[in-house]
């Protein structure tokens, strides 16, 4: 078949099918987000175009906000499809960087097409390119390298047909998940080859389910009975292996309380007896303390990263850990007893050699009752109060009308810990955090791409001011393309939560918060958020005090279906007031200051450290 690089390249996405968790086929590249320039207009361009009633094609305003877009669907659903973004080369390639860093760190699949210079060099140096003195071969796409899992350079047309497999390979496999990226020179995209008609028949992809090793089983089985305060910690591997009914039956089974991080929020439900809650800094004092009395620790489809394990704080030094993970890379960190496997099917097999084994029953009503002290203080926070409403009330609120099948984000900034912390789950894998990256406009761009997946219930995303203005024109997209979904501006005059961090290790408040910024007004002009979403196509409604953030946000969860484009909440929150887990973090406080508050904060840092579990045994 003689097709361009373009067409190969489209022909051979359309061929692409998905097993999704719920055992039916949909495409694996659910539609590509486009901005066209020089670089990919006319081979890529005219390839989607030629297939536009097969392939999706949504036009965003931003490459940030749409490669974010794409990333969004990924999570949404399951890892299961992918998003795909392309744009021309230069700053429109730059602009995914960032976005192929969100995917990278959270291992979510995400497809990028950046244009790229001519490889046959006769016109350079041509519009955006950057030259590099010793290298002519160097273009701006080489700085995708760093945040890729797999990158390819297209210089030939049939060069498709060894990287192809290898595309599909790294989106799909769970163990090596993350972002790919095809640099397409302009001049090669449009050059012909007589592919294969092969290459293009259906091919339906289905999750790898690895097992586990037999002999890393047995240790790892051996070193759980022989523990007798065994805490069982949930990833999002749980959640993109569909294993989180197998987790609860492993935990029931054998009596071991159940603790979630970040991505794993949402995989048991609120008020299951073994349920501790969410783990870490952004987590609860009730799993936190569980974390800290646990002499083994059996972590599922996670990697531990600080934020979960408090800087490696939470857990105490004499702790063992059973890391059960589809990648090695993950699988073998801290010392632990490596169990490379499958969630789903690595859980099955420990519950047959565990057999009857059981964790004390005491240990099991342990993870009840400091469970109830924590909801009991989530909320007394929840409860109205004089003054500005704080995060936890407005996500009280949002989480008494949400329903099982809503869908709930946020990725940066306070909302995180409040998400995190406080949210009572109704539905399964029903939050993304994006708190791999922390990536501040994620949660527009990102909720857009779970609009687009998310087929059941409402999608709501908070965020705070800085957010939403670091990157808001893809809620025109989502609002031109008819895409509903309900955003809560929560505003506290600045980026709060840095402001904490700065004050709280001993520093002067300073360029965070607008009070502390430097300003040519006596009264420095305020956002109108409300008639900038209003500007932008959304639908808007401000709010005036917490007991109108009820009514304003059903009105908006009814717009957003019914209308099909974004629905703003704008509310104005209290810049400091947190919820607290308790844990601590090490950040780089200086060693020598000035301020006495900074070495006092330095010597607490020094404690911190000295807590730290270095290397588990």
């Amino acid at each position: 078949m003689k097709l361009t690089t373009a067409q190969a390249l489209v022909r051979w996405m359309l061929a692409q099918r998905t097993e999704l968790l719920d055992g039916s086929q949909a495409p694996l590249f659910p539609g590509v987000f486009a901005i066209f320039g020089h670089g990919n207009v006319l081979g890529l361009g005219n390839a989607l175009e030629e297939a536009r009633d097969r392939m999706p094609v949504w036009r965003g305003h931003n490459e940030q906000g749409m490669a974010l877009a794409a990333v969004g669907i990924g999570k949404a659903t399951h890892r299961r499809q992918v998003g795909v973004a392309t744009s021309s080369i230069g700053p429109g390639a730059l602009n995914m960087v960032t976005a192929a860093g969100v995917a990278h760190a959270n291992r979510l699949p995400l497809l990028l097409l950046p244009g790229d210079t001519f490889t046959g060099r006769a016109p350079d140096p041509v519009l955006q390119q950057v030259e590099h003195f010793h290298d002519p071969t160097t273009t701006v796409n080489d700085a995708f390298r760093a945040v890729s899992r797999y990158f390819d350079r297209i210089t030939r047309p049939e060069q498709l047909l060894s990287t192809l497999p290898q595309v599909a390979r790294v989106l799909t496999d769970p163990a090596d998940c993350g972002p790919v990226v095809l640099a397409l020179p302009q001049d090669v995209q449009a050059e012909s080859y007589d592919f294969p008609s092969a290459l293009f028949e259906p091919v339906v992809h289905r999750p790898l389910r690895q097992r586990p090793d037999l002999q890393a089983l047995a240790e790892a089985a051996r070193a759980i009975r022989g523990a007798s305060r065994p805490l069982l910690v949930l990833g999002g591997g749980v959640r993109y292996s569909g294993a989180a009914g197998r987790a609860l039956r492993f935990a029931e089974q054998h009596g071991i309380p159940v603790a979630e991080t970040t991505a794993g929020r949402t995989l048991v439900p609120h008020d299951h007896p073994l349920h501790a809650g969410p783990l870490g800094i952004t987590g609860s004092t009730s799993a936190n303390v569980l974390a800290g009395e646990a002499d083994l620790v059996i972590a599922v489809g996670t990697r531990l990263q600080d934020f979960t394990t408090a800087s490696w704080t939470v857990f105490s030094p004499d702790v063992h850990l059973v890391s059960l993970n589809a990648a090695r890379f993950d699988a073998v960190k801290h010392g632990s007893f490596a169990l490379v496997a499958d969630a789903d099917e690595g859980l099955r097999e420990l519950t047959d050699v565990l057999g009857s084994w059981q964790a004390p029953a005491d240990w099991a009503r342990q993870a009840l009752t400091e469970r109830a002290k924590w909801d009991h203080h989530i909320t007394s926070l929840r409860r109205p109060s004089a003054g500005l409403p704080t995060y936890a009330q407005v996500v009280g609120v949002v989480n008494d009308v949400s329903g099982p099948t809503d869908y709930v984000m946020t990725a940066s900034g306070g909302l995180p810990g409040e998400l995190i912390g406080g949210w009572r789950a109704k539905g399964e894998s029903t939050m993304d955090v994006e708190y791999g990256f922390s990536c501040m406009g994620y949660e527009l761009a990102g909720a857009w791409g779970a609009a687009i997946a998310h087929t059941e219930g409402v999608v709501t995303t908070l965020l705070g001011d800085g957010s939403y203005l670091m990157l808001n024109s893809e809620l025109f997209s989502a609002s031109f393309a008819g895409h509903g979904f309900v955003a809560v501006v929560c505003d506290n005059d600045g980026y709060a939560v840095i402001h904490r961090l700065q004050t709280g290790q001993g520093g002067a408040g300073f360029n965070n918060l607008y009070a502390d910024c430097t300003t040519g007004h006596s009264e420095p002009p305020r956002t109108d958020f409300a008639g900038h979403a209003a500007a932008l196509g959304c639908a808007v409604f401000p709010v005036d005090s917490l007991g109108d953030l009820e009514g304003a946000y059903r009105k908006a969860r009814e717009v957003a279906v019914s209308e099909k484009r974004p629905a703003v909440v704008v509310i104005r929150t209290h810049p400091s007031s947190w919820t607290e887990a308790g844990a601590w973090w090490e950040v780089g406080v200086p060693e020598t200051s000035h301020r006495q508050e900074i070495a006092a904060a330095r010597e607490e840092v020094l404690e911190g450290k000295a807590r730290q579990v270095r290397y588990l045994s």
